[in-house]
Parts: structure tokens; sequence; C-alpha cells
């Protein structure tokens, strides 16, 4: 896993000890263990490391009006009972614009506005909620709805 892990040791004199990945990948998910020989003892510890991604399809960069798809996909084991989606914080509610296809959330004609932070929240059946968040950037025209533009003959205009 290297370069991406490293080891944080400036707390060991304390019995501290912590294992740093970045940047954390589907694979990473798994039981990390640790032992360390620290004050005339071994200490020991195990964490599972769980892996929440949201993916966007067709990949970056979106064009304004041309359909996409985020999808959220976790390694939690457990039964996914329901997803929601946020934007910028809000709730998305599923109207002409926005679409739920098996968890995932459609967008069929992303606007200039639909730009920002999107989260998705999964519920699963043993009660545990993970959420992960997109920046979605999108490429258009963030001007007025019908733009008219004069330009002196001779001249650029842009």
């Amino acid at each position: 896993m290297r370069p991406r892990v490293s080891v944080q040791d400036s707390a060991f004199r304390n019995g501290i000890f912590s294992l740093r990945i970045e940047p954390v990948r589907s694979e990473d998910a798994g039981l990390y263990k640790a032992w360390v020989e620290f004050d005339m003892g071994v200490h020991s510890c195990q964490v599972e490391l769980g892996v929440i991604t949201v993916t966007l399809s067709p990949p970056s960069p979106v064009v304004e009006n041309e359909p996409l798809l985020l999808s959220c996909n976790s390694s939690h084991g457990a039964r996914l009972v329901e997803t929601r989606w946020f934007h910028n914080g809000h709730p998305v509610p599923i109207s002409r614009n926005f679409c739920s296809l098996h968890g995932a959330l459609c967008i069929l004609r992303p606007a200039m506005s639909d730009a920002g932070s999107w989260s998705c929240q999964l519920r699963y059946s043993d009660n545990e909620i993970i959420s992960a968040t997109y920046n979605l950037q999108i490429l258009g025209f963030d001007g007025p709805a019908n733009p008219v533009v004069f330009a002196a003959a001779g001249s650029a205009a842009d």
C-alpha cells in the first residue's frame, strides 16, 4: 500500500499508535490489526475499515443538459434498506428532473444550479447509517436564459 500508508509515530511515547491511509481506495476495506511493544508489554488493537464511494457516470466533466447518474456503494455487509440523496444539505425529491434507479440518482437534465455538494446516505438493516459526499461540477452557460450579445463589426465578442 506504499506510498499511501504512513505510521503516525509522534505519540508512541504515550502509547498511542495509528496508521494513516491516504487516499483510501475501495480495496482497502477490511480488518486491520496492530501489535506494539510498549512499556514492557505488547499492546494490540484491531479496527475494521469500511469504505463508501460515490461514482459519477459518465465521468467528469459533466455537461449541462446531458443526463448523469450518481451511484453510492459501501463495503458494509448488512442488507441495504434505504438510500437518500441530498444536494447542498437539502433532501432531493424525486421529480421530473431527478429519478431513483436502484438507489442511484439520475439527473435527466443537469443545470448549472445542480453543481455543488451531493451526499448519499445509506441505511442498513442493522440500523447503521453511513454517508459520503461528491462535489459535482457542471460545464455550461451560467448567464441569462435568452442571451443576446452585441459587438461592433471588426471587434471581438465573448
